[in-house]
């Protein structure tokens, strides 16, 4: 079929669609609507910046003979930077579909789904879910709201009780973050194979092995080294657990045997849990209460009634802690 025809019967169906219709990019997700449709070209405008961006007829054309040309399938993450919205506009044609999980194009011969947003799928995926049992999402919550209330772009600036409670809330947060993440890979495992990076809306991942290397017992490695014909003087070292048994038992102090360098840093010392939860719950109860038509003026009664409990939210000062 020639792509004139496959062409004029998009615009058909992109002339049918309602104004407040609105697609999602398969890649980035973004959301974006129809917002002209000429002969040679469509416009579109994206939700989330107002940006509006023209569509070329040819750039149609250059993916629709890449789809046939690959066996009525095209990888999309082939596409070209910016190019993303294509796939998105194709899928409304009634023989073209996105497959999000293959992360392809396919033409078909029957009637195929569509980017198209329902307000089912709309709803759907604005609204937060709280992953139930999840400690990172409590305190990164926790952290996004102290952030908010925070102007972070001069530290110097702020409080010490209000960088101590930035301070242990990152910390948690990257703890339990990277303990999800081993969670995470350790299920990705079963599903990448060795140099096939997999790809996700904001990276990639690959399988990759690492050699770790312990020696074995150390008569057996000294004895075939020297039967190698390498002197085991040559090998042998100073053990540090050793020297350190032997500094109990002598005279010596740790200067004559170490070089020592000391530094100092920061660590954190104690979690109040009870005011993270107040807080916490606080925060959830915003999220389930809250839209986008009354979340300023929910806002406001927010921060007056955390001008009256700032006192519970601030952590012991230094010398308390180390006291």
């Amino acid at each position: 079929m020639p792509f004139s025809v496959s062409w004029h019967t998009l615009l058909e169906e992109l002339d049918e669609l309602d104004d407040g219709a609105e697609l999602i990019t398969p890649l980035s997700h973004d959301r974006f609507r129809v917002t002209d449709v000429q002969e040679h070209r469509v416009v579109v405008t994206f939700g989330d910046t107002g940006e509006r961006r023209p569509l070329q007829r040819d750039q149609f054309e250059t993916l629709y003979r890449r789809i046939q040309d690959s066996d009525d399938e095209f990888d999309l993450d082939r596409l070209p930077p910016d190019a993303d919205p294509y796939p998105a506009v194709l899928s409304l044609h009634p023989r073209f579909e996105v497959d999000e999980q293959e992360g392809v194009i396919i033409e078909k011969e029957e009637t195929t789904d569509t980017q198209l947003l329902s307000d089912e799928s709309a709803s759907a995926e604005s609204d937060r879910v709280e992953p139930d049992g999840l400690d990172v999402y409590s305190d990164a919550l926790l952290l996004i709201d102290a952030l908010e209330r925070q102007d972070v772009s001069d530290l110097t600036a702020l409080e010490t009780d209000a960088l101590v409670n930035l301070y242990t809330l990152c910390s948690d947060v990257q703890r339990n973050a990277n303990d999800f993440r081993q969670d995470i890979a350790d299920v990705l495992l079963d599903r990448l194979h060795h140099d096939q990076p997999v790809h996700g809306q904001y990276g990639s991942v690959q399988r990759t092995s690492r050699r770790n290397r312990s020696l074995k017992d150390e008569e057996e490695v000294l004895a075939t080294l020297e039967d190698a014909g390498i002197d085991r003087e040559r090998v042998t070292s100073v053990d540090s657990k050793k020297v350190n048994e032997a500094l109990e038992v002598t005279e010596l102090s740790e200067t004559d045997i170490y070089e020592v360098d000391e530094s100092e840093y920061v660590r954190k010392a104690d979690v109040d849990e009870d005011v993270k939860e107040s807080r916490l719950q606080g925060l959830k109860d915003r999220l389930a209460a809250s839209s986008d038509t009354e979340s300023d003026e929910l806002r406001q009664e927010i921060e007056a009634l955390e001008e009256r409990i700032d006192d519970l939210t601030s952590f012991s000062t230094g010398t308390q802690m180390q006291g």
